[in-house]
């Protein structure tokens, strides 16, 4: 599933092709997860004009000129597309947005479970790159659950999926399986501080590794949470472990508080 640098990625390259586009028509295919009618959805997008994407934690919003917005949830194995009038359509559609120039959007899932949302709610839960110390400090003292589970818990802090969790918590040398209310406050200032670094890298890394992404996940730059790697750039060893049903990666360098 696509995570935070993915997602900023994706929105910095959707920017350059479709801002100020006016978009003529949504054609509907999978229904099954639209929030509102189809119709509904239809007279209430076309003819407005892009405003910009923009992520909002693991979601992508597309926000129009006006104030209406459509959140994008790739989910698992959502894909976006972006293809020419004449040429052949992706498969396995759920929406596609058709724009005044001829260029088209696919919103794409075999497994249909990608979610379009007309008007998503504005949360109040923080942003993964606004978590700030007091924030976590506060959370993590009313829990002893493991503080992997605790940062990838998109009600606490939003962004951080399974992948990003293991590379964030390994630079700040914390044990995946540490209890969160176990954690000093000097630790919590680092992860604090590695949750910025570590993502804000990670974006630097995708646009570079891939310049014009707009879906997929490139991962080869993970330190530890990398099948293909038995130690770090180092040289240490990475060890493999599942906490609440996920393959967790990291290292003897991590702290485990408990």
């Amino acid at each position: 599933m696509p995570e935070l640098p993915d997602l900023q990625a994706f929105s910095h390259n959707l920017n350059k092709i479709f801002k100020g586009k006016k978009l003529d028509k949504i054609e509907v295919i999978v229904d099954r997860k639209l929030n509102v009618p189809i119709k509904e959805l239809q007279q209430t997008l076309s003819g407005l004009e892009v405003e910009k994407f923009k992520r909002e934690g693991k979601e992508l919003h597309l926000l129009f000129k006006g104030g209406h917005a459509l959140g994008l949830h790739l989910m698992l194995h959502g894909q976006l597309a972006v293809f020419k009038d004449g040429n052949t359509p992706p498969k396995n559609q759920i929406i596609n947005l058709l724009f005044h120039d001829g260029t088209n959007l696919a919103l794409t899932d075999f497994q249909k479970a990608a979610t379009p949302t007309l008007d998503p709610k504005t949360s109040n839960v923080p942003d993964a790159l606004d978590a700030d110390e007091k924030y976590l400090s506060e959370k993590f003292s009313k829990t002893k659950t493991p503080v992997k589970t605790v940062i990838m818990d998109q009600k606490i802090i939003r962004g951080i999926g399974n992948a990003y969790a293991d590379e964030i918590l390994w630079n700040a040398r914390i044990s995946p399986f540490s209890a969160a209310n176990k954690i000093p406050k000097d630790k919590v200032k680092v992860l604090a501080r590695s949750i910025k670094k570590v993502l804000e890298h990670a974006e630097e890394q995708i646009l570079t590794a891939k310049p014009d992404i707009i879906s997929g996940e490139i991962r080869d730059f993970m330190e530890v949470h990398n099948p293909k790697k038995k130690q770090t750039s180092a040289g240490t060893a990475i060890h493999q472990k599942e906490l609440s049903s996920r393959n967790t990666y990291y290292t003897d360098e991590q702290e485990l508080f408990n």
